[in-house]
């Protein structure tokens, strides 16, 4: 093991997924740290942690603990079963009912070259009249038109 470590997870027999400080932590921050991530200290074991409730998804909870610490800069040391890092990402969930399909279908539709022949659309302007419509309305002297 790395004489940088801080953090170490694994399983044990008696205490599900536990975990623990190295000496390059002080004790009072793993305390701190290791609780915030849902680890409670064992009775009679000073420095081993355990985990809260491991039946609701132990292993999952662990793996988080373990990226968190890593992102804020705490080299940690997890067996191979709890190391984010060391499994492949989960794969994104297939849309149901062919959707994946008929949206690349689409998506070739869009980027290739259109078989229908179109015109291509006026811009003509309407012609203007050589006349100039002139309207002379001219009401009786005096009186206001409505």
């Amino acid at each position: 093991m790395d004489p940088r470590t801080h953090f170490v997870f694994g399983t044990h027999s008696d205490h599900g997924f536990v975990a623990s400080a190295t000496p390059t932590v002080s004790v009072h921050l793993a305390h701190w740290y290791l609780t915030r991530e849902q680890f409670e200290p064992v009775p009679g074991d000073p420095g081993l942690f355990r985990l809260t409730e491991p039946h609701r998804d132990g292993t999952r909870r662990t793996r988080e603990a373990v990226q968190d610490l890593r992102r804020h800069g705490f080299t940690v040391h997890p067996d191979v079963a709890l190391d984010p890092a060391a499994s492949a990402p989960p794969r994104p969930p297939l849309l149901p009912n062919g959707l994946l399909e008929r949206r690349s279908r689409l998506a070739r539709a869009a980027a290739g070259r259109t078989t229908q022949h179109s015109t291509p659309p006026t811009t003509a302007i309407p012609p203007t009249p050589s006349y100039a419509p002139t309207a002379h309305l001219t009401g009786p002297a005096g009186k206001r038109s409505r």
